[in-house]
Order: structure tokens, then C-alpha cells, then sequence
């Protein structure tokens, strides 16, 4: 193994799964490596699981679950446990941010957040299982119904590559909240920070079993995974292609599915909107998390009167955003998280070349020779059948489109086939209102960009994904209703087979 640029304290040279309590190796044997994407040189070996590791880890689950210490404990005993594992969380921020952000690649500023953010989504479904409402039905004088919910199972957890820690916290929190036992299968290409929480949850009290992990490709032990049929959900983040094969695989046990997939979201920049702020967030839209996001807003239409401006004023920031090392604080913009990915990235900026404007990137910057690194990369006067304004890159690249009208803009934002996000910007409030609300898109933001409010719907529509999570839409996700009618008065049903009528002749 070579050593890699940069290593963490504490790194470790090997990544097994954690199934039942225990830290265990692939039943096969077989590893893969990891590469930190600054030097592409890897660092560490993963335990490569395939469908016999599966097998193991969702056993383990349903033991776990059939047990019921933690399926069948309250909400409160629950609570507790999430409560204590954000203090876990929290208490290993900095060596996250570290880990997180050699594995990814993120700079080091942006890396930071991703602790806090992960503790605050345990937190946050905590406080929600302890305040949902069950509810009831009465009619007087005859029936009560009453609705009891029940977690599901076990469920099967497969996340994505970028920011991969918060992301998996965002599954795993209103998981455990709702009693389910869970497996989860993290990227393959950032396995790190996953390896963290076994330990966290031990830690906190959570009963041997209900989390378990198998690291390992998608084609083998994700697609184990979405086969099993002692799984009844499946959580995944990632892209369309993807989210089409396991929503296909899951038929045949007709599995309960979320999946929040790709998109190409559209920001529409009308010519009386502030122009400062305008440009702070379609900057930081699309080029924090060095691109790789999924509410990236990667298509920025420009109404005409002010497009040159925009685009001029928009080349000359992106041109001057420190592309550079992970680890350095002033970094903005640090290396794509994988070669792959990378070539598949510079793929796109050729393509965009023959396409459209390219006002400013395109390229490697100069004092970076090795690593996974791109200089912001801006296209303008991109025509909507340009496929770099139809595809999703999920690099730092972004195209620039003008429009004459608040209707073409809309044709614009809605010409592609995802719909996750949008944005929009303009000092006339109606007109926002109007176009927020026609933009095909789970999620809007109106002169704003991308802060969430964990208690609202979070999901996409299109080939963008299936379902929303967020609030108790999360936890209705993860259990079953479960109805009780019961009886009021003397039930009086008709007596069938009673002997007191006559046949009809």
C-alpha cells in the first residue's frame, strides 16, 4: 500500500463490516481499495461483502428486531439513545471533518458542518418520535378506531459518495426512531467515515443487531441488498440509473421504497432581483461541495436585460474561487472525490466546449498537477439541447441560458427530465410566488438557497426519485399503519345461518 497524501491520525489501514454487534470480514475473503482523491493512491483496504455477507447482516437485523428490545421499546427509551448518539457524534467532530474530508475530497470548511449537522438529525427525530400522534376515529355510541404505528422491520440503507457521514445519519436517524432494525451499504468509493458508527452506537446503548453494514460494490452487495426478501424497504440516495434498477429489482417483493435521485436544478434570475445576493448563492449553489450535490443549481437562466452583466460578473468570481488542498481552511473548492468520476466530469467540460461559451474554467488548474482537481467551470449562451444542460455532471460546472419572458423561463426550468430543486430570484414577490410554484420540482427556493427546515418534505419528482422523507413523513416511511376498531355498544350484525327468515321461493 502506498502511503497517501495528507493521512489523518488514526487512519485505519483496513475497513471491515460490522454485522451483529461485531466487526467481521467478507465470508469470501475479498477486499477492495480506496484511493484519497488528492493523490489517487490508496489508503486502506474495505471488506468486499457480496450476497453471503448480506445474508449474515440482514439475519443479525431480524434477530435483532424479533427480540424487541428495540422495536418494541417507547418512543422516550428511544429518544434517549438518539440523544446519546448526537453527543457521540459531536464529540468526534473534528475527526470526522478530517476523515471526511481526505475521503472526499471536500475542503476542510465545508467538511466541518457535516458533524453538526449528522448530530442534529438524531436529535431532531428524536424530539419528533416522542411528539408524533397516534391517531383515533370515533363515532359515537358505536365504534372507536384507533391507529398504532409499527416499525416495519428491517430496513436496507444505501447511501451515496458525497458527504457521505451527514447523508447517512439523515437514513439512519428516523430509522432507529421508528424501531426498525437497519443494514446499511455505504459507497464504495468513501467507506471511512461508515466505519465510525459502530462505535458510535455502541457507545450509546443501541442493542447488538440493529445496526449492521456491509461494505462492498452496488452490483453485489447493494443489489443483495434490494433482493433480499426479508427486507421490506429500501432507502437510497443516488443516481437515476441506478434508482431505476433497484425500483425494477424491488417488484418482485414489492418492497416500500424512497429514492432520492438526480438533478439538473434550475435557478431563473429575473433582472430586478438583488444582483449581490443573486450572485453569492448561484456561486455557492453550484460550486460548494466542489459541485458534487444533488440540489446543485447547476442550469442558471438569466433574464436578457441582465445576462451579460450576470455572466461577466459571474466568470470573474467563479475565475478567482482557491481551488487547492482539502486540508487548507482557505480552500473552496478541493478534489473530485474519484478518478472515475473525475474523467467522467472532464467528459462533460469537452463536450460543453463543442456546445456552448466558455467563459471560464475548462481545464486543470495550473498549480495542481496531480489529484482530482478542476477549475470552476462556466458555460454560457448553452442552448436547452445542449447535453450539458439536459445531463446532470455532479462536478463544478454550470450553464448560463438567458430568457426574454417569465413564460420561457418556465420552459426552460421544466425542460429537462428531473425535477429535485429550483431556485429563483427577483425583487417582485407575486412574480416569484408564480414561477416558485410552477417550477416541476419537489423543492423551491425563493430568494433563498438551499436551507432546509428538517421538518418539511424533502424529495424530488421526475426521474429525480420516488417518495419524500423529512419530519414525519420520515417515520410514516419506516412503520405501518396499524388500525384497532373496537366496539362501543352491543355490536349487532346481521345473523347469518340463524334460522330466522325463510328462503325466497
Amino acid at each position: 500500500m502506498v502511503a497517501a497524501v495528507n493521512r489523518p491520525p488514526g487512519l485505519p489501514d483496513h475497513i471491515s463490516h460490522a454485522i451483529g454487534g461485531r466487526a467481521v470480514e467478507s465470508r469470501s475473503g475479498a477486499v477492495f481499495e480506496v484511493l484519497d482523491p488528492v493523490s489517487n493512491k490508496t489508503y486502506a483496504t474495505v471488506a468486499a461483502g457480496d450476497a453471503g455477507d448480506i445474508e449474515d447482516a440482514v439475519a443479525a437485523a431480524r434477530t435483532a428486531f424479533e427480540r424487541g428490545s428495540w422495536s418494541r421499546a417507547t418512543a422516550r427509551q428511544r429518544a434517549r439513545v438518539l440523544n446519546r448518539i448526537a453527543d457521540a457524534v459531536e464529540e468526534r467532530e473534528a475527526t470526522l471533518a478530517e476523515w471526511e474530508s481526505f475521503d472526499t475530497g471536500l475542503p476542510i470548511s465545508q467538511a466541518t458542518g457535516q458533524a453538526r449537522r449528522a448530530a442534529e438529525n438524531f436529535r431532531f427525530f428524536a424530539d419528533v418520535v416522542v411528539a408524533l400522534h397516534e391517531d383515533a376515529y370515533s363515532t359515537p355510541n358505536t365504534q372507536l378506531g384507533y391507529v398504532l404505528r409499527r416499525p416495519i422491520g428491517v430496513a436496507g440503507l444505501i447511501t451515496p459518495w458525497n458527504t457521505p457521514f451527514m447523508l447517512e445519519s439523515w437514513k439512519l436517524a428516523p430509522a432507529l426512531a421508528s424501531g426498525c432494525s437497519v443494514v446499511l451499504k455505504p459507497a464504495e468509493f468513501t467507506p471511512l467515515s461508515a466505519s465510525l458508527w459502530a462505535g458510535i452506537f455502541a457507545e450509546a446503548g443501541l442493542p447488538e443487531g440493529v445496526f449492521n453494514l456491509v461494505n462492498g460494490l452496488g452490483e453485489q452487495a447493494g443489489q443483495a441488498l434490494v433482493d433480499h426478501p426479508e427486507v421490506p424497504l429500501i432507502s437510497f440516495t443516488g443516481e437515476t440509473t441506478t434508482g431505476m434498477t433497484i425500483m425494477g429489482r424491488s417488484a418482485a417483493h414489492l418492497k416500500g421504497l424512497s429514492m432520492e435521485l438526480g438533478g439538473k436544478s434550475p435557478v431563473v434570475v429575473f433582472a430586478d432581483a438583488d444582483l449581490e445576493a443573486a450572485l453569492d448563492s448561484t456561486l455557492f449553489g453550484v460550486f460548494s461541495l466542489n459541485g458534487e450535490r444533488c440540489t446543485a443549481g447547476s442550469r442558471i437562466l438569466v433574464e436578457r436585460p441582465l445576462y451579460e452583466e450576470f455572466c461577466a460578473r459571474f466568470a470573474e468570481r467563479a475565475s478567482r474561487i482557491v481551488v487547492g488542498d482539502p486540508h487548507h481552511p482557505d480552500t473552496e473548492v478541493g478534489a473530485l472525490v474519484h478518478p472515475e468520476h473525475y474523467n467522467r466530469v472532464l467528459s462533460y467540460v469537452e463536450i460543453g466546449k463543442s456546445e456552448a461559451r466558455l467563459l471560464a474554467g475548462g481545464a486543470r488548474p495550473a498549480h495542481l498537477p496531480d489529484g482530482n482537481y478542476l477549475a470552476p467551470t462556466v458555460f454560457a449562451d448553452v442552448h436547452p439541447d445542449a447535453r450539458i444542460f439536459q445531463e446532470e455532471i455532479f462536478g463544478p460546472v454550470v450553464a448560463l441560458t438567458p430568457f426574454d419572458t417569465e413564460e420561457e423561463a418556465l420552459a426552460l426550468a421544466n425542460a429537462v427530465r428531473y425535477g429535485l430543486a429550483g431556485y429563483v430570484w427577483t425583487s417582485d414577490l407575486r412574480r416569484g410566488h408564480r414561477v416558485a410554484a410552477g417550477i416541476e420540482a419537489g423543492m423551491v427556493w425563493l430568494n433563498s438557497h438551499n436551507v432546509r427546515d428538517l421538518r418539511t418534505p424533502f424529495g424530488g419528482v421526475k426521474y429525480s426519485g420516488v417518495g419524500h422523507e423529512g419530519g414525519r413523513r420520515s417515520i410514516e416511511f419506516y412503520t405501518n399503519e396499524h388500525i384497532v376498531h373496537v366496539a362501543l355498544d352491543v355490536a349487532r350484525t346481521p345473523r347469518f345461518g340463524a334460522g330466522q327468515g325463510q328462503a325466497a321461493s
